[in-house]
């Protein structure tokens, strides 16, 4: 497959206002395969909008490779520029403008053809809430509208930072079920989001983030596989004797308050069978598999603590783990 996106050993370090130094990427590298609905995620404060942002000529890295759609970024994003659409950080309009009067500018502006707005409009939802003002926009119609604009041009690539943010549920599902129409209309989609549940359910692959650096990226079921410890809840009536019986045979017993966790578990017939055997009938067996929170939360150190409470530079760089996607 072909590579819309690739990144190689990007480095960036901002200055501080007191003469220090923050270390914002850190030989960072990812790619993004055509066709992909690619998740990118990490904490507050682990890169990726820093990423983005150079990427898309907003910011000058300090040393690294960058490519899209197959030129070097940024010095040919003149020349790519009309493929790409995207949306980073919170785009500002203006407020005394309409939705609909917007977009008619920036397509005028971009030399898109005029019906495109309408189409756009449709497209996100907000055709019947055109002519309103955009200061009158809630969050959820703003980011509707940055959509609406990344569109404009029918990119074959569309980065979306945090597409979701002020969405109701509705709005949501609404965004999940566009991006899967641009991917199957051959779109090519990068999405930031910190939404992980909705991460899991759209991308095909994902790249994860932490302190500046790579920590793990590969298709979706990969990443997650690799931290399936064969686990599965038991509840019996007898929780001390089952857990006795299950230890006795081998098995890792955690004893909770109301079901034991198994783990190291190749057949889960067998933990029916053997307490069976001694007249112990299973009323729950549960794989419990890794969600893609959890993964992340592991991945990068960033659980909640219960006190004091975690400061953002506190996630941090375990070893790099690629499941998948070759640099």
């Amino acid at each position: 497959m072909t590579a819309v996106i690739h990144i190689e050993g990007l480095r960036k370090t901002f200055r501080t206002m007191r003469g220090g130094a923050r270390v914002a990427l850190n030989g960072f590298d990812m790619t993004v395969e055509a066709g992909q609905i690619h998740g990118f995620l990490g904490p507050n404060g682990s890169g990726k909008t820093t990423t983005l942002r150079t990427l898309l000529g907003l910011v000058r890295a300090d040393d690294g490779r960058m490519s899209i759609l197959g030129h070097p970024a940024p010095d040919a994003l003149p020349a790519v520029a009309p493929r790409l659409g995207a949306i980073v950080e919170s785009p500002q309009f203006f407020g005394n403008f309409t939705g609909r009067r917007t977009l008619r500018l920036l397509a005028r502006a971009g030399g898109v053809p005029a019906e495109r707005v309408e189409a756009v409009l449709t497209q996100v939802g907000l055709r019947d809430r055109g002519n309103e003002r955009v200061k009158a926009y809630s969050l959820g119609m703003k980011q509707r509208l940055a959509v609406a604009s990344a569109l404009l041009k029918q990119p074959e690539l569309l980065i979306l930072d945090e597409p979701a943010n002020g969405l109701d549920p509705a709005g949501i599902r609404e965004m999940r079920d566009l991006m899967r129409e641009l991917s199957t209309a051959g779109i090519t989609v990068l999405v930031s989001s910190h939404i992980l549940a909705e991460i899991e359910l759209i991308c095909d692959h994902v790249t994860i983030i932490s302190r500046g650096q790579r920590v793990a990226t590969g298709p979706v079921a990969a990443v997650l596989s690799g931290f399936d410890k064969g686990e599965y809840r038991v509840r019996v009536a007898d929780l001390d004797r089952a857990a006795g019986v299950l230890t006795t045979a081998g098995l890792p017993v955690t004893r909770k308050e109301d079901h034991l966790v198994v783990a190291d578990v190749g057949d889960a017939a067998w933990i029916a069978e053997q307490l069976g055997q001694r007249g112990m009938w299973v009323s729950e067996l549960t794989p419990l598999t890794p969600d893609l929170e959890s993964v992340f939360l592991q991945l990068t150190n960033s659980a909640p603590e219960p006190v004091p409470t975690r400061q953002v530079d506190e996630a941090i760089q375990p070893g790099t783990i690629d499941l998948g996607v070759q640099p």
